[in-house]
């Protein structure tokens, strides 16, 4: 990094410095004896993740930051506490793993596998309010926060709310962990993972992927496979994350690592800033630049490039490979107008980031039936866009991040099975942005797949 970068933020750190900083994007609680009280039980609950496991993710994403692995970042846009069902969560899950399966078979690469879950309840808006009918109201922020009901007494902030959420996050973690190592993402099970309403070409074509992993399982047994291997093969590494927009639910949650006696943020592996405020000297900056967790970065078109090398400086000044993740969301037709000169201003500054597009938020419209949707073939044409340009610049697309579900939603149109705009209402659940339903997940991960095999052709060939 320049010299100038390299004693930033060097002032002395605590995880209330962010409550002295610029804030946006957080809500005004109107009770303030009852936002204390919350955050003090808070605060004596314990942490939902452990310091040794957002170490080991770093690590699994410095292999990534070097080009030796893959980062597969999906789930939901915004949880919900009424939609909570432990079938939700197992059949995203499923639906993370037929990805990484695709991604790993077609790649051969490793894959880290990160979901947006067990915290994802906070939502930056565009607008304070909003109006329906004739009504304003203030907007809906999250479970966390308020409630999507449109009434007046629904949208006040309710500092109880994140008692709930670190519930059911908790719950979600446990179910997790429970499906990571109980044998349920045992390889040897590619064939179940397989949701009944994903069909057409792309699950006959994993299907036969299946086939010939069942295949290559039978001959690895037949040899004699060690013990070591096999254990290998009947759990997986997953890891949770989400956007760290209310400080305080994430003050309340940080800890202090007994084995470095460095601070971590106690509410998921691996949190990000969001486009909306990633301000250098804001609230939400300050904060994340002290904990030792991954960090991810979101990247608009709004960005400046002296502002991103502050931002690197700031949250990542010792250049740890896979500390710091960079998240482009530009839109389809436009990654080139932007990603070449921050992937110049990465350069300069010798950071070692891993780099990892988000063709959702960029390409978000109104539908003619009114409906909020993401065309299929715009997230596809941003994908495309994001690994041409690493291919045109040398450097390595490390890392994708969806909105996605495991439940046959019709919120996005196109794909495999020809989502319609008249098909929206049909089964519409969101609480906040459209997902991707399980068929366009699968369709994009073999896209993706396809995509990492032809970069890594092209420098195979260039060596």
């Amino acid at each position: 990094m320049t010299e100038s970068n390299t004693t930033a933020q060097t002032a002395a750190w605590s995880k209330s410095g962010w409550r002295a900083r610029p804030r946006i994007q957080m809500p005004e609680y109107p009770d303030a004896g009852k936002l204390a009280s919350v955050e003090t039980r808070l605060a004596s609950y314990p942490p939902l993740v452990f310091a040794g496991e957002a170490r080991k993710l770093t690590s699994a994403l410095g292999e990534v930051a070097k080009g030796r692995a893959f980062l597969l970042q999906g789930g939901d846009c915004a949880e919900s506490f009424a939609e909570f069902r432990a079938d939700t969560i197992r059949d995203t899950f499923r639906v993370m793993l037929q990805m990484a399966m695709v991604l790993t078979f077609g790649a051969k690469c490793p894959v880290v596998k990160v979901g947006r879950m067990a915290g994802q309840f906070a939502k930056p808006r565009s607008a304070a309010t909003e109006t329906i009918g004739g009504v304003e109201l203030p907007s809906y922020r999250g479970d966390i926060i308020n409630d999507i009901a449109f009434t007046e007494e629904a949208r006040i902030p309710d500092p109880d709310r994140m008692l709930q959420a670190y519930t059911q996050a908790a719950a979600s973690l446990n179910l997790l962990r429970a499906f990571s190592t109980g044998g349920y993402a045992d390889v040897h099970h590619v064939h179940g993972w397989t949701l009944g309403f994903v069909e057409g070409e792309k699950a006959a074509r994993y299907a036969d992927m299946a086939n010939r992993i069942s295949d290559a399982l039978d001959f690895m047994r037949a040899a004699g496979v060690n013990q070591d291997t096999a254990h290998t093969l009947q759990s997986v590494d997953f890891y949770t994350s989400h956007e760290a927009l209310l400080l305080e639910y994430e003050e309340a949650l940080c800890r202090t690592d007994s084995t470095t006696g460095k601070p971590v943020a106690g509410s998921g592996h691996m949190l990000w800033i969001g486009d909306r405020t990633r301000q250098p000297d804001g609230a939400h900056v300050e904060f994340l630049r002290g904990v030792q967790n991954p960090i991810g970065l979101k990247c608009g078109p709004s960005i400046s490039t002296d502002d991103l090398k502050r931002l690197i400086a700031t949250l990542n000044p010792k250049n740890v490979p896979g500390r710091l993740t960079l998240i482009a969301r530009f839109g389809a037709g436009k990654v080139g107008d932007h990603l070449p000169r921050l992937i110049k201003a990465v350069e300069e500054e010798g950071a070692q980031v891993v780099w990892s597009c988000d063709p959702m938020h960029g390409n978000t419209i109104k539908s003619e039936s009114g409906y909020k949707t993401r065309p299929f073939e715009s997230v596809l044409q941003e994908v495309r866009e994001f690994f041409d340009i690493h291919n045109a610049e040398g450097t390595y697309p490390g890392g994708v991040h969806f909105e996605m579900t495991g439940k046959d939603v019709t919120e996005c149109t196109g794909g495999m099975r020809a989502v319609t705009d008249d098909d929206l209402s049909s089964r519409y659940h969101t609480a906040c942005d459209p997902r991707l339903n399980a068929s366009q997940a699968l369709e994009l991960a073999f896209l993706v797949a396809e995509e990492i095999s032809e970069h890594r052709a092209k420098q195979a060939a260039a060596a």
